[in-house]
């Protein structure tokens, strides 16, 4: 009987064509996240060939004043992106991930981005995780929503409850031959994604398969609660697409607004202006104040002389620095308010599964909100390694070609972000348990 109801479902017309396109869709999506992983390996191949040919001109051009040269200098700092972005872009479709920086003030560097066509930012890109959170629940959705009503309009219930012992079990079967199929449509996707991208098996594509897994069962079970309330076709759909547009779309969006409004970064504006003010006001103040501000940062440097006659370099790293300084309260304001978002997020999310598996998604793939956090917090640890190495050199007023320029290469940030079983799985555990429980409940008070 099952292979028979299996054959019956699989031959359905209708059937192959949503399989033919949504199989279609996800190809495109693996292709565009290809695309994706081509463009930011260009980007890094151009960077480091533009900053190997950008030191050796400049030396070239300036072989006899440091403190010159470094104003011109820039060093590379790149958040090198794991395979696995490729299945959910998240951060990368807006943030760069590179950072090209000069040891001069870090604020007024670290949060450029670059210039991208409004429309395409508006679009966005059509990764896997896309098609997954948002397209495959519809197609759950036309297999599902008349499961039962169908039997019942077409007369057929009555005959089923008189054959069979437990009658939800006849629902529970159509329901699994269904969810087989969709189960073999998302392996089928990342088998080709592994294949095409050439994802490395590991615990990162193995966790991304477990919850996409998970989230399409939290979907099979929805539409075994909504079924159960025994309502017509048309009204079955509705309920189902309502529920949809519930928690794919209206609910992320209010949380957003939400946490938007309940955290507003207004130290994104405040540190922009006060590093250019921390700085550029320095020029009308008394040298001896701004380098004895200075020398309380980095008193390792008071030894150096800094009032000769001659135009100082080191007054002029100092007024840098110290635009830095004056924003820093603000700066750490706003990363402490974005990572509260992020873990209010996260908290809400573990009651709405789309949001849950969105931002595991994202994490997994090191595209998330929190990886972008520490890829800034690292930035501003590199800037100070290449300040504190240029610094002697300037302040010294040492010869150019004492340095060794070869080893100034762009440096990697890897994300450290771990695969947390438990929190990936328990939400969508427990809401299928009540949603399992709900729908036999429903089931057997309508029979």
């Amino acid at each position: 009987m099952y292979r028979l109801a299996f054959k019956n479902f699989i031959r359905s017309r209708s059937v192959i064509i949503a399989i033919a396109l949504f199989l279609l869709t996800g190809i495109i999506s693996i292709l565009i996240g290809k695309q994706f992983l081509r463009q930011q390996q260009a980007s890094i191949e151009a960077v480091t060939q533009l900053q190997q040919e950008q030191i050796a001109r400049n030396v070239a051009h300036i072989p006899d004043q440091f403190g010159l040269l470094m104003y011109y200098l820039r060093f590379a700092y790149v958040n090198l992106p794991d395979p696995a972005a490729s299945l959910a872009i998240g951060q990368q479709d807006v943030n760069s991930s590179i950072q090209y920086l000069t040891i001069r003030g870090l604020e007024g560097q670290r949060n450029d981005t670059g210039l991208y066509n409004p429309y395409h930012q508006l679009t966005g890109n059509l990764d896997l995780s896309f098609v997954i959170l948002l397209l495959f629940p519809l197609l759950i959705i036309a297999f599902n929503f008349n499961v039962l009503s169908q039997e019942s309009e077409h007369g057929t219930w009555s005959l089923v409850k008189i054959q069979v012992v437990q009658p939800v079990s006849f629902i529970l079967m159509k329901l699994s031959i269904r969810l087989i199929v969709v189960l073999g449509l998302l392996f089928l996707l990342l088998l080709l994604a592994v294949l095409i991208i050439r994802l490395p098996v590991n615990e990162r594509l193995l966790a991304y398969m477990a919850i996409a897994a998970l989230y399409i069962l939290f979907w099979f079970a929805i539409c075994f609660v909504l079924i159960s309330l025994r309502r017509s076709s048309s009204i079955s759909a509705l309920l189902l697409l309502s529920t949809w547009v519930l928690l794919c779309l209206l609910a992320p969006a209010i949380i957003n607004n939400y946490l938007t409004v309940r955290y507003p970064v207004k130290e994104a504006y405040s540190t922009f202006i006060k590093q250019r003010d921390g700085y550029h006001t320095r020029w009308d103040k008394n040298a001896d104040s701004t380098m004895q501000a200075f020398f309380r940062h980095y008193p390792q440097f008071r030894n150096y002389t800094w009032n000769s006659p001659k135009f100082n370099y080191m007054w002029y790293y100092a007024m840098q620095q110290l635009g830095d300084d004056e924003s820093a309260p603000d700066s750490k304001a706003m990363q402490h308010k974005l990572k509260q978002r992020l873990q209010s997020a996260g908290l809400v999310a573990l009651f709405f599964p789309p949001m849950h598996a969105q931002l595991q998604f994202t994490g997994i793939a090191g595209t998330g909100l929190e990886e972008q956090l520490q890829y800034q917090d690292s930035t501003a640890m590199f800037h100070e390694r290449i300040k504190l190495h240029f610094y002697p050199g300037i302040f010294g007023d040492s010869a150019v070609t004492g340095e060794n320029w070869k080893q100034h290469v762009p440096q990697y940030f890897h994300s450290s972000h771990r695969v947390n079983w438990v929190l990936l799985v328990s939400p969508f555990i427990l809401f299928m348990l009540v949603l399992g429980a709900g729908g036999m409940y429903l089931f057997n008070i309508k029979q």
